[in-house]
């Protein structure tokens, strides 16, 4: 098993911080712990399912096939097949980074990761009725569009530095 330094790194850094916070203020931080833990059981069944979902997306398509598609021989095809995914999924963050390190052991580009995640985050294609009322449709497409640019930029930069 190997160990991981910034995992105990994180981890050590967590504990001296809630420590700290239980010094100043005990039932703040009670309060905290407790509410960071309904959360926590909140999300569980989500991760659940996601977690559920990954697999069985792992075990129907072989990395041959992965690779295939997103690979670093696909270029710019890999990228935008990942940035149109990206920016129409509606994926948690902390689901995203852990299917997208499969899809990378899996044969994927570092440069169709980052279009994914870069996508996933930056554009709202599921939220964009709200976005439309609250900013209205010239800005809504404007700020998406430019941040779909960036998002290609971003991954063709990693993709040439990795």
């Amino acid at each position: 098993m190997q160990i991981n330094i910034t995992v105990i790194v994180i981890n050590a850094i967590a504990i001296l911080g809630i420590g700290f916070s239980y010094y100043k203020d005990r039932e703040k931080t009670k309060k905290a712990l407790k509410i960071a833990f309904k959360g926590s059981l909140n999300m569980a069944p989500a991760i659940g399912i996601i977690l559920v979902l990954v697999g069985l997306l792992m075990g129907f398509f072989r990395p041959e096939f992965i690779s295939r598609l997103l690979g670093n021989q696909t270029g710019i095809v890999g990228i935008a097949l990942a940035s149109v995914a990206g920016a129409i999924l509606m994926i948690p963050s902390l689901i995203a980074f852990p299917l997208t390190a499969s899809l990378v052991e899996s044969g994927a580009s570092i440069s169709v990761a980052a279009a994914f995640i870069t996508t996933l985050t930056m554009i709202g294609f599921a939220t964009l009725p709200i976005e439309i009322k609250e900013l209205g449709k010239k800005l809504t497409f404007l700020r998406n569009g430019i941040s779909f640019v960036i998002a290609v930029g971003i991954a063709l930069i990693m993709g040439a530095l990795l």
